[in-house]
């Protein structure tokens, strides 16, 4: 069972490649860096999976990945449903799903990010190398280096990091420690399974409403993004309340939404509603607020509440703290003359 992903945004290499197809193991957490260009097509990518995944480590059961353009291809799913593999997509609001494959993107990021200096524009050069480096070295969840879990034993460096011996065992001898290695690894990924989910409970609340009850709908403004028929930051985070027509699995609720928000889709996660626990007939107003066609507002200044010199090697800057005012926001800034 694996996971996938992408690294994209990178500076051209010189072939040129500008992203990194990331491909884990759930359970060795051995990981392939495949440098790709971002004007792949699925089948391009196909290629490649067969001649990096697949020439190793056959055919795997199931594919965790996003819902990138190039995992909802329809020539993708064909492809690796007649392969045998079945294809998971992620969901929103459940990062658990690839939470594999995102933290070692984390982790490569910051070992490419470590050598950006040297590698001089030829990163993709360098990524077999910086492969090797992750695979061979301690992975805390399984408590070993993922080659030792792939291979029975860490890969030999040239830079001698470690001393490894031939292997000696053969036979039923190498099956039967195979197989209590990947009890132990097994077990090793419950306890670090456990103890990422314990972090994560801190952060998680219960939450349950009932039918016909009124919450509020929680909008997400975004630069250059319209939500809900609002845009920029000075967005409103709630707006509502609506009432809950009718409850969808154990985390979606479908709201009676008002006519002008007939384009979006009713059902929201949970995450997304706070409870009205006043009276709702007291309804936030969805109209926009009364700022210019380029999102500005004239503002005046009111007076001045603080002055300070700031003393530089060569000069003296001043700032002063000015309180302005409009109709819809009272805030001090501070401000250089």
């Amino acid at each position: 069972m694996i996971n996938m992903d992408f690294i994209t945004g990178l500076p051209k290499s010189r072939r040129p490649h500008d992203s990194i197809w990331v491909i884990v193991d759930r359970m060795t957490k051995s990981a392939h860096f495949l440098p790709v260009k971002t004007t792949n097509t699925a089948e391009d990518y196909a290629k490649l999976y067969v001649q990096e995944i697949m020439r190793l480590h056959g055919v795997p059961i199931s594919i965790i990945s996003d819902r990138g353009a190039q995992f909802t291809a329809q020539f993708w799913k064909s492809f690796q449903k007649d392969m045998g593999s079945k294809v998971n997509l992620s969901t929103t609001f459940h990062p658990q799903i690839d939470g594999q494959v995102e933290r070692t993107i984390q982790t490569l990021e910051d070992m490419l990010r470590a050598c950006v200096i040297d590698f001089k524009g030829n990163w993709d050069g360098h990524l077999p190398l910086v492969e090797f480096s992750y695979n061979n070295n301690y992975h805390s969840s399984i408590q070993m280096a993922p080659y030792e879990a792939l291979y029975g034993r860490r890969c030999r460096s040239p830079i001698g990091w470690f001393e490894v011996g031939e292997a000696g065992l053969i036979g039923p001898d190498l099956v039967h420690q195979a197989m209590e290695k990947v009890k132990v690894i097994q077990e090793r990924l419950k306890t670090a399974q456990s103890c990422q989910k314990s972090y994560t409970d801190i952060m998680r609340r219960a939450l349950e409403f009932e039918v016909d009850d009124w919450v509020y709908l929680k909008v997400s403004p975004m630069k250059g993004v319209m939500r809900f028929g609002k845009n920029g930051k000075l967005s409103p985070r709630y707006i509502g309340p609506y009432r809950i027509s009718k409850w969808i699995g154990n985390v979606a609720y479908e709201l009676e939404l008002p006519q002008e928000l007939t384009t979006v889709h009713p059902v929201f996660y949970i995450s997304m509603l706070k409870k009205c626990i006043c009276d709702p007939s007291l309804i936030l107003p969805t109209e926009s607020i009364r700022i210019k066609d380029n999102l500005s507002y004239e503002e005046v200044s009111v007076q001045i509440l603080d002055r300070q010199v700031c003393r530089l090697r060569t000069k003296d800057v001043a700032s002063v703290n000015v309180l302005w005012r409009n109709q819809f926001v009272e805030e001090a800034t501070w401000e250089a003359e």
